[in-house]
């Protein structure tokens, strides 16, 4: 398992309850690193109730534009509830009651939930290796994925780990933009996977940006549907559903600051407010703002894929990629099943995480009990890296939000050739720096490429050439390529596969 997230200690947990060896490499420590762990999060947790579960998968259809898959929403619904259970009765979270006694499942405190998927590892016998990030995989020679080199960063120790399966669960890539909690998510997973030959999916759905007062990392947006937004001049400036659509004030911060002010919020209600989440106004505290009362700098911090819906394209129900013996979860998977072409933080995405890790630990497990041990004789697969010095202009490329969230041709066509002409010239070592860098380069080209073939505007993606959704593309999009990039409708990739087969 590459990954100590969400999706990586719940595919851990599932490998290990089907009587595999699990090894489990993270880049920071197992349970106290990523977004997750950095905050509380939604859960897209909906009782099995017939109407109560229709009204949840057609509000996700509607906001997904017809990308969603329904069968696969019914899945997570399903086995949500099988996972929350889990941690209540197994791990004893402390869920909260209602009134009734009943036990209120539809929010986790991240670091709490963490900290216990950490507790049920080591319970289970599995070895985790933590701040020892995988750099590429291995594979046999017929193309099986079969392990992965990791690096000890204590020491810079190489460590070369033989696997009859491997899980990708290293999170999506926000460009380390400062997000919270995200500067591990490089895209480090859909790199190693697109090395080995796998292929993405909703890769131009991935402007996601979120608000966060300037000079910080706090992009928790819940509260901001409260909040008042004002021009550098103090003159009210219009941005209504600014907690989904930021387009205004993406404008506006191109030639001015924006400000706000949480003065919409019920006077009654502010205590709650800080009660609910306390570490959003710690943040405030520690600048010295009451943001109920005082304007406040606010900018946009480009989350990417972390918040977006692309990633990996998964090929069966157990989450296995179109390679062998490599398997995909979280947000280094798609998200396309189940969110179609919108997504945002929490909810329906920690759920696609606990679901997605616990299918693809099981398949694993099962892949690599068949398969039996992997051969001795292991080639090394990728490795590409780039310089590290050319970190900042592939920043204000993916981040820019005159590029990547006001998307137009004129900007989109030449920042990716910018992209294309870093990734041929700025080639380097394979170290952790390197590779991260490659991972982030090749999201930013994936990204555009397929943002430049959706000549529509669906969902997050929005074309400010084509301001209208085109009923002729309701489909998904595949991605490939590294050197050379390509892009096709799902559609028409699916028949080619199977002409060449």
């Amino acid at each position: 398992m590459i990954g100590g997230g969400p999706a990586g200690t719940w595919a851990a947990i599932k490998a290990r309850e089907a009587g595999a060896d699990v090894i489990l490499a993270d880049k920071g420590y197992t349970g106290a690193s990523g977004a997750t762990a950095s905050a509380g999060t939604g859960v897209w947790y909906v009782d099995d109730v017939p109407a109560l579960r229709e009204a949840a998968i057609a509000k996700r259809e509607q906001l997904g534009a017809g990308l969603t898959d329904r069968g696969w929403m019914s899945r997570v619904l399903d086995d949500t509830i099988v996972r929350m259970d889990e941690l209540a009765r197994i791990q004893r979270y402390p869920f909260p009651v209602d009134s009734d006694g009943r036990q209120i499942r539809e929010d986790l405190q991240g670091p709490e939930y963490m900290r216990r998927q950490r507790m049920r590892l080591q319970r289970l016998g599995v070895r985790i290796l933590d701040h020892t990030p995988a750099l590429h995989l291995l594979a046999d020679r017929d193309g099986t994925v079969s392990g992965a080199v990791a690096v000890r960063r204590a020491d810079g120790t190489q460590i070369r780990i033989a696997a009859g399966a491997v899980v990708l669960a290293t999170g999506g890539c926000a460009f380390q933009s400062k997000t919270m909690g995200c500067d591990t998510d490089t895209g480090d997973g859909a790199l190693m996977a697109a090395e080995a030959g796998a292929v993405l999916t909703g890769m131009e759905f991935s402007c996601a940006y979120a608000l966060a007062p300037k000079d910080t990392s706090m992009t928790k947006n819940a509260y901001y549907a409260w909040a008042t937004f004002y021009r550098a001049d103090g003159s009210f400036l219009e941005a209504p559903g600014a907690t989904k659509d930021r387009t205004l004030i993406a404008q506006t911060l191109l030639d001015e600051p924006v400000y706000a002010r949480l003065d919409r919020a019920p006077a009654g209600d502010r205590a709650l407010m800080r009660t609910g989440q306390p570490n959003f106004f710690l943040t405030f505290d520690r600048l010295g703002v009451d943001p109920f009362t005082e304007l406040f700098e606010i900018t946009l911090l480009c989350e990417g894929t972390v918040r977006g819906t692309g990633g990996v394209r998964i090929a069966g129900n157990d989450c296995a990629t179109d390679v062998p013996g490599l398997f995909a979860a979280g947000d280094t998977a798609t998200r396309q099943l189940i969110a179609g072409a919108y997504t945002g933080g929490g909810a329906h995405n920690a759920s696609w995480a606990a679901c997605s890790g616990a299918w693809a630990g099981r398949g694993a497990a099962d892949f690599a009990r068949a398969r039996g041990r992997p051969p001795s004789r292991l080639t090394n697969v990728g490795g590409i890296g780039v310089d590290r010095a050319a970190l900042p202009e592939i920043q204000r490329l993916t981040t820019a939000y005159d590029i990547n969230y006001l998307r137009h041709a004129d900007r989109l066509a030449p920042a990716l050739a910018d992209l294309d002409r870093l990734w041929n010239a700025a080639r380097s070592g394979s170290g952790l720096a390197e590779r991260e860098t490659a991972a982030m380069l090749a999201h930013g080209r994936w990204m555009y490429h397929s943002a430049l073939h959706r000549t529509e505007s669906r969902g997050m993606h929005r074309r400010f050439d084509f301001p209208d959704q085109d009923p002729g593309q309701q489909h998904r999009l595949v991605t490939g390529g590294l050197d050379d990039l390509w892009t096709v409708p799902e559609p028409q990739w699916l028949s080619d596969r199977k002409r060449a087969a």
